[in-house]
């Protein structure tokens, strides 16, 4: 009865998923025809709409793709983490997109129906995008007790989180520089940097199944914890130097004052992510239980 009753959640998981995923290419194809297609839009805050939709469509493309054929084996990656890696940055760019486009383009806009309707079908099919990712994502991630890819893991999925973060950061701290002024400024900028860089070091290494090479739970521990430390003095650096009189030469009333405080609670929000993430690695002192590390290690049991 046991061995039906997980075929049944393994069959009604797999079909949840493939329903999902073709939901989730409808809604971005949707949404970026509508914003090409329909009133001539040219600018930055445009283009980065439509490569978040477009980007979402074409992994979600291919996602079908090699399921439909069976070529998991065939490809360079692993199977077992690139999917629900993939659907977390696509949840995540899907998002981003929802809060960019409305408040660019629908903020304001009150008459012409003509232009405004197709904005909000672009607005809400991106948020439908966005819903069936992340829905796709609490399917496919790790249940507790269950052998997992590491990326399907809590803490993998952080991994995620902390890199797309850092990305949306480097985009406001770089128009305008910003973080030249000061030297401590620049340490803040090393922080984002070296974390960015270990963190999509560690996705990469997991996609590509080589973590053998390093004692993988040790690493994760160790850097997570220097990443806490590291954001932390960041997080309290960057407004002390940006927005106290005593330190900072910015007027009130300057135009990239937003940016700044953008990037202040970024950091914020980063520095809790890491927080998350070090709460949830694995203890290197723990050799009992288990071991963390060799269930991460492990193929996701995923038809």
């Amino acid at each position: 009865m046991a061995t039906v009753q997980e075929l049944l959640r393994v069959v009604l998981q797999s079909s949840c998923l493939l329903w999902l995923r073709v939901a989730a290419l409808i809604f971005t194809c949707v949404a970026f025809s509508v914003v090409a297609h329909g009133e001539a839009l040219s600018c930055v805050e445009v283009d980065l709409c439509i490569f978040c939709w477009a980007s979402s469509f074409a992994g979600t493309s291919l996602v079908l793709l090699v399921e439909l054929f069976g070529l998991q084996t065939r490809i360079p990656v692993s199977w077992t983490n690139f999917p629900i890696t993939f659907a977390c940055y696509a949840s995540l760019l899907c998002l981003s997109a929802s809060i960019m486009f409305p408040w660019n383009f629908l903020k304001g806009l009150s008459s012409h129906e003509e232009i405004r309707n197709p904005r909000i079908a672009a607005t809400v099919f991106s948020c439908l995008a966005t819903v069936a990712y992340l829905g796709e994502v609490s399917l496919s991630r790790a249940k507790p007790g269950e052998v997992a890819g590491y990326m399907a893991t809590v803490p993998g999925l952080l991994k995620v989180c902390e890199t797309f973060v850092a990305s949306v950061i480097f985009v406001f701290i770089s128009n305008p520089v910003s973080y030249n002024q000061h030297a401590a400024l620049k340490w803040c900028m090393a922080v984002y940097c070296i974390c960015f860089v270990l963190s999509a070091a560690i996705v990469v290494l997991c996609m590509g199944e080589c973590t053998c090479c390093l004692r993988f739970p040790h690493f994760l521990s160790v850097y997570t914890f220097l990443a806490v430390v590291m954001y932390l003095t960041a997080t309290i650096i960057w407004p002390v130097f940006k927005f106290d009189i005593h330190h900072s030469s910015l007027k009130p009333n300057e135009h990239n004052q937003t940016g700044l405080v953008a990037i202040a609670v970024l950091t914020a929000l980063n520095f809790l992510i890491y927080v998350a993430d070090l709460a949830h690695s694995p203890c290197p002192w723990k050799r009992s239980g288990g071991g963390g590390g060799d269930e991460e290690r492990a193929p996701l049991v995923q038809p």
